[in-house]
């Protein structure tokens, strides 16, 4: 994932919305390799790698999650059409768009 993409997110990330959130996001990127946000009572940590016990674990391209995140892709359907595949606490990956609202 291009330093861009994380910067983004990072600038986008709305601490209040974090607010008593301990969970872990793990993106594998199938043009980007791996990346995971750590999420800490209203922080953000975004680190290369793998994380060892994630809440969620989502498979998608770096252009499905830009989709998503604008809006342009809808989280639900891109898991149906299986562009975005997850494991772990499913329901956790809805909670993105809240915890990166569009500018």
């Amino acid at each position: 994932m291009s330093s861009n993409t994380l910067e983004k997110l990072q600038s986008r990330f709305d601490p209040e919305a974090a607010k008593g959130m301990n969970e872990v996001f793990q993106f594998h990127f199938s043009d980007a390799g791996s990346y995971y946000l750590d999420i800490q009572d209203g922080t953000l940590g975004v680190h290369e790698g793998e994380h060892d016990d994630p809440s969620v674990s989502l498979s998608m391209s770096t252009d499905t999650l830009k989709g998503i995140m604008s809006g342009e892709i809808n989280g639900m359907t891109a898991f149906m059409t299986g562009k975005l595949k997850a494991t772990g606490n499913v329901m956790l990956a809805t909670k993105l768009t809240s915890l990166f609202p569009s500018q």
